[in-house]
């Protein structure tokens, strides 16, 4: 079969020839329909993920929408190596596949996975967010971010607010939910008044895809402006802006602040699967979709490095 093979550390994958997976007691082979490149499907071929294995040659790709022998349309997840989702076929545990919804679409199903579901399980499975709470995404005017807006809101956020770089998408949030926004293209002093006032109000739940800098200035912020005994849970998503943020102990000392993360391997992975088939349910009556670019996988060289935040690159196996 065709696949997107990543043969050594550091290489981009390269449309190639690769084994045929063949099915175990308690294995699926699927019929790929749509594979999302996600950074987490670049940083594992890249060798520089947390959950990279460091064994080659592999098939690339973590994720994916599919076919089983009987039909079926699903959604998979973590492939049993070395078959990843990036090839005309793949292997699965039965117990990583998701049925998809009839209204929901193979290629929007695979855009929309594992974006949707890093708001929704950092959310409700490590904020354990409430209805009618304040949510403050930072990093909101990417894929995930835009989706995260959505999602606060369809589980009832009270108020949104978000922060971002572009002009434009900004002012396009306010569409999908966003009570607020915060240009983080402004001076220090400009940006520590905003987030400080923002605080001020109460902020419960903040979910962080930047990290770095604009991270580091919310947490003292928070710290420092945040009504008397205010809890805040902090959930670090992403680190788009930078791996490490010098942090002042005091300000997890001075006030009441929850620092803690979200990703595949802080929660269950059980529980994972619930969240993703919670996004897929969700995704019509609450408007979740993405920008999409479906390019078939023989066009992978060409593609591979595309980094845009705004559009999603879907590899498409089929000729």
């Amino acid at each position: 079969m065709k696949a997107a093979v990543v043969k050594a550390a550091g290489q981009a994958p390269v449309y190639a020839d690769f084994e045929v997976p063949v099915a175990a007691p308690g294995q699926c082979v699927v019929d790929v329909t749509a594979s999302a490149l996600s950074h987490v499907t670049r940083a594992r071929a890249e060798g520089s993920h947390y959950s990279s294995t460091g064994s080659y040659p592999f098939v690339a790709g973590v994720d994916g929408t599919g076919r089983l022998e009987d039909g079926q349309r699903v959604y998979f997840f973590k492939p049993q190596a070395p078959f990843g989702a990036m090839a005309e076929h793949s292997l699965v545990s039965a117990t990583h596949c998701i049925a998809l919804p009839d209204a929901l679409d193979d290629v929007t199903a695979a855009a929309i996975a594992i974006p949707g579901m890093s708001s929704w399980a950092a959310l409700i499975e490590r904020a354990r967010f409430v209805a009618g709470e304040t949510v403050f995404i930072n990093g909101a005017t990417g894929t995930s971010g835009r989706l995260a807006v959505r999602i606060a809101k369809h589980l009832g956020a009270g108020r949104v607010i978000a922060t971002g770089r572009n002009a434009a998408a900004l002012e396009s949030l306010a569409l999908a939910g966003a009570d607020s926004t915060i240009s983080l293209a402004q001076d220090e002093s400009g940006l520590t008044r905003a987030f400080e006032n923002t605080f001020r109000n109460g902020v419960d739940v903040v979910l962080d895809y930047l990290w770095g800098a604009s991270a580091q200035s919310l947490l003292i912020a928070a710290a420092k402006a945040s009504p008397d005994d205010y809890p805040v849970r902090f959930v670090q998503i992403g680190s788009v802006s930078g791996a490490d943020i010098p942090l002042p102990g005091a300000v997890l000392r001075s006030a009441a602040i929850t620092l803690m993360g979200s990703g595949i391997g802080s929660i269950p992975f059980a529980r994972l699967l619930e969240t993703m088939n919670a996004v897929f349910n969700a995704a019509v009556p609450a408007g979740l979709r993405v920008a999409t670019q479906a390019i078939p996988l023989a066009a992978l060289s060409s593609h591979w490095e595309n980094a845009s935040s705004a559009t999603r690159t879907v590899f498409i196996p089929a000729p």
